[in-house]
């Protein structure tokens, strides 16, 4: 009888494991804007500049002199008033403004929740200068896409490029400013996306000399983008650095430097996305470490490299896929998993310099990073286990 419960219950916590969740997906399209529509978009995002401004002004002169907190509704209800005052903040859609007050709303209480937790760099909220604030946020009711075209209300419409269809229903579109380039960014609800069982499961180590490892021993290399780009960069930096301030060729310099991040920017993110895809397609689980990566860039020797090599951008665009495709991305504490042996569990201490793993207590000698990769796959295994037991406990 106790067989036939146990039985009974594990097949009832994998029919609710597997249940259908929703995954919200971002499309990114590119915008071609004509000369108009693009001073229309810059004086859009400028009164959104200043009336984030203004808001945050508002909020600390109203805490230094009564010792009061200002609510977002309260702010949303002078917009009407504002708007009779200040004929440009007319120009904007209503909900594009109600949103830049929800967006300060969020930056308070961001710093609110970092003080709660301690954090050493609280990080007060800030005033947005010019270059610092490059999108709006429309609603589904601000916008429409019909014949290759979307229509933002009171801006009209723009030419956009859809190399990909829209699945799901829009939850809101962003129109963002990338130096010289204009994209909208639509959030959407994709329809239910049934679990897969898991039949294949990865473990893998990220690294500096090879971008990650797998439990498998397959080795990724590390492209080096920022490395490649160096020479340019500085030859551009120089350039800048000797342009008077507030000139034309100043301004001009500061766009060429700004590209040429975007350059490496982009070739970084692309070869995430094809690694990432890679692994999605072989493995239903994958298991990585949850890394600290804002604290592993205090070192000063190896901020840089960290930087360049991408993994929390990585880690991010392996869940989002995974969860796309079904699978599942574990993280895991990846406290010792380059010093414990995979094979008989002692703890060899390895200095960083030290790539190799050689355990004299059962002979086990292979690369330190394919040795770190099988302990986050065992330690991806035990966590599924747990979750498993304490699951089919709670049923009980």
């Amino acid at each position: 009888m106790r067989q036939r419960r146990a039985m009974f219950l594990a097949q009832r916590f994998n029919a609710t494991s597997r249940s259908k969740r929703r995954v919200i997906q971002s499309l990114k399209f590119r915008l071609y804007p004509n000369r108009e529509q693009v001073e229309k978009l810059n004086r859009a995002l400028n009164t959104c500049r200043d009336l984030y401004n203004a808001s945050l002004e508002q909020r600390r002169t109203a805490w230094r002199n009564g010792r009061h907190s200002v609510r977002v509704s309260g702010q949303m209800a002078e917009l009407p008033e504002l708007k009779r005052e200040l004929p440009e903040v007319g120009e904007v859609y209503s909900q594009v403004l109600q949103d830049v007050l929800w967006r300060s709303d969020a930056s308070f209480q961001n710093f609110f929740r970092r003080v709660r937790q301690h954090k050493d760099q609280v990080g007060f909220p800030r005033f947005k200068s010019k270059n610092r604030y490059d999108s709006l946020c429309y609603p589904p009711l601000g916008c429409s896409i019909a014949e290759g075209r979307l229509h933002l209300s009171k801006i009209g419409n723009i030419k956009i490029k859809l190399h990909r269809p829209i699945e799901g229903r829009i939850k809101t579109c962003r129109i963002k400013r990338d130096v010289d380039e204009w994209y909208a960014l639509f959030a959407c609800e994709s329809p239910d996306v049934l679990p897969v069982e898991s039949q294949s499961a990865l473990g893998i180590d990220v690294g500096l000399e090879s971008c990650l490892t797998t439990s498998a021993g397959e080795p990724v290399e590390n492209p080096r983008w920022l490395n490649h780009a160096l020479k340019k960069l500085r030859r551009l930096q120089r350039s800048l650095s000797r342009k008077r301030r507030g000139s034309g060729r100043r301004s001009k310099a500061c766009v060429r430097v700004a590209q040429q991040y975007r350059e490496v920017r982009r070739q970084r993110c692309d070869f995430h996305h094809k690694v990432a895809r890679d692994l999605v397609d072989r493995y239903d689980t994958i298991v990585i470490e949850d890394l600290n990566v804002a604290g592993m860039v205090r070192n000063h020797c190896l901020a840089r490299h960290i930087s360049d090599v991408g993994w929390a951008g990585f880690a991010n665009i392996l869940t989002s896929k995974a969860e796309w495709a079904g699978g599942q991305v574990i993280r895991v504490n990846p406290r010792n998993t380059s010093q414990v042996c995979s094979g008989c569990g002692c703890i060899m201490v390895k200095k960083l310099s030290e790539r190799w793993h050689h355990c004299p207590h059962c002979g086990l000698s292979l690369n330190r990073d394919h040795n770190a990769a099988l302990n986050i796959l065992h330690l991806g295994q035990g966590h599924c286990l747990q979750a498993q037991t304490g699951s089919a406990d709670a049923v009980a």
